[in-house]
């Protein structure tokens, strides 16, 4: 719990954890009343989201015409086939694979 009171140091100096805080032990939330579901769905969509804006980041977000073609792409896949296609499907449209969590991980 070390951690959680130099985090809490940092960024919530305000609102420091009670020596008896044991939070990071009861994520039950998530476990007990059916929302892990969406949450694993919310956590998707952002990894999917990160991995999408990872195109643009790969032709370089400077690079005013390779950042037009990608816009393109995307607005001719993710956006025009909207629901009318399974999201896998659009996703593998637009970035010519399954969605990783790697660009997620590196912006968070």
């Amino acid at each position: 719990f070390d951690v959680q009171r130099r985090m809490a140091d940092i960024y919530t100096p305000y609102a420091k954890p009670v020596a008896e805080d044991r939070f990071l032990c009861g994520f039950g939330h998530i476990f007990a009343g059916g929302y892990s579901a969406g949450y694993y769905s919310y956590k998707w969509a952002e990894v999917m989201s990160a991995d999408a804006f990872g195109a643009f980041e790969e032709v370089g977000l400077d690079n005013e015409e390779a950042v037009k073609e990608v816009g393109k792409k995307f607005r001719d896949t993710v956006l025009s086939l909207g629901g009318g296609v399974a999201p896998s499907e659009v996703f593998k449209k637009f970035r010519g694979r399954d969605p990783s969590p790697e660009a997620l991980l590196r912006h968070n």
